[in-house]
């Protein structure tokens, strides 16, 4: 039978229990309407589905397949699907309830993501995978399944962060600094600026993913363990100031802000990391710096990005392999981003090349 894994119950509050993953058999599923069936070749992991195994994600869900990046090429299809799919190596929107809308999700409901909960009970991490064809893009082809797998979640919320909210702040002679540079969406973002014209700066609390940063397109980088690195940063850039800032972590980042964020500037916040409240200064009221609260984006924006990818030939960057849905293994790439230790995305091969040969 296919296989699939997902996470089982264990004893404890939230932040204080880990909840272990479960090697499932399940029933291999036959496409109906416009479903169809999907072979999986590569899985990727997000800080999420750290999260939900610690009880610190909403809606957590026992016996649900896990993570939302997905590669594979579709095995079967519905009687009401397009032939057009049949044998095409496809990547996987990674969430529903946001077609088109500019500003927030159209769906009553809300945004549902893929992966490990109650809100949407599908997951990548399993070998066949059945989806509506709506939510199926083709792959890049001068990605590889692990690359192509790496970039649908990250790559959406760094594309909607950086190219929608921060939209007339990046571009020629434009400064964009990125915290925590090693993590999947931050590499994203520095990708898409660049590739926009944008002088990019980072943070980070290891010298050598500031090295690789810069060695990727940076213009230079201050380790955010430094307590005024904000004052690093001003030196490196000899008073020049930000005109926008991409955020994943929180903290003190409105607090730093006021030093090294030109007036009228923009902080695009795609996640808390560092606690779920984030203090707002008057000093950044009186300076007209714009906190935008960024969570993923829409299907059309996903089209875009996807677009945008090609058109750049832009390459995710990847961290970790591991082969098979070995859970051994697969833990490991949990330790790994436990300890912020990563550069890119953690990544599991999920079908053998002998395999993917054979289908």
């Amino acid at each position: 039978m296919p296989k699939s894994v997902s996470i089982a119950r264990a004893e404890g509050s939230p932040g204080h229990v880990y909840y272990p993953l479960s090697l499932d058999n399940v029933r291999k599923a036959s496409p109906t309407g416009t479903e169809v069936l999907v072979k999986i070749h590569a899985a990727a992991m997000n800080h999420r589905d750290l999260f939900i195994r610690q009880n610190l994600y909403p809606n957590v869900a026992f016996g649900v397949t896990q993570w939302a990046d997905g590669c594979g090429i579709v095995a079967e299809i519905g009687a009401d699907a397009s032939v057009h799919w049949k044998g095409k190596r496809v990547i996987l929107s990674p969430a529903i309830g946001w077609d088109s809308d500019d500003s927030a999700p159209e769906a009553e409901g809300g945004y549902a993501l893929l992966g490990g909960t109650a809100r949407y009970k599908n997951g990548t991490l399993q070998e066949y995978m059945l989806i509506d064809q709506r939510e199926l893009e083709e792959a890049p082809d001068h990605l590889d399944d692990v690359e192509a797998a790496a970039f649908p979640v990250t790559g959406l919320t760094a594309w909607r962060a950086v190219m929608i909210k921060c939209a007339q702040h990046i571009g020629p002679g434009k400064k964009l600094l990125i915290t925590g540079i090693g993590g999947g969406v931050a590499l994203m973002a520095l990708d898409f600026a660049k590739e926009v014209g944008t002088e990019v700066y980072v943070t980070s609390g290891s010298q050598q993913k500031l090295e690789k940063a810069q060695q990727r397109g940076a213009k230079g980088g201050v380790t955010y363990k430094d307590k005024y690195w904000e004052k690093d940063l001003m030196e490196m850039t000899k008073g020049v100031k930000m005109d926008a800032i991409i955020d994943g972590a929180g903290g003190d980042i409105i607090e730093k802000s006021i030093e090294i964020l030109k007036p009228g500037g923009v902080i695009a916040i795609y996640g808390m990391t560092l606690g779920p409240k984030l203090p707002f200064l008057m000093q950044a009221v009186m300076r007209n710096i714009e906190v935008k609260g960024s969570t993923m984006g829409s299907r059309k924006d996903f089209r875009e990005m996807i677009h945008f990818i090609k058109e750049k030939r832009i390459k995710p960057v990847v961290s970790t392999v591991v082969q098979g849905l070995d859970l051994k293994a697969i833990n490991g790439l949990y330790d790994e981003m436990q300890k912020g230790a990563q550069f890119g995305k953690l990544v599991v091969e999920v079908t053998s090349r002998t395999d993917v040969s054979k289908l």
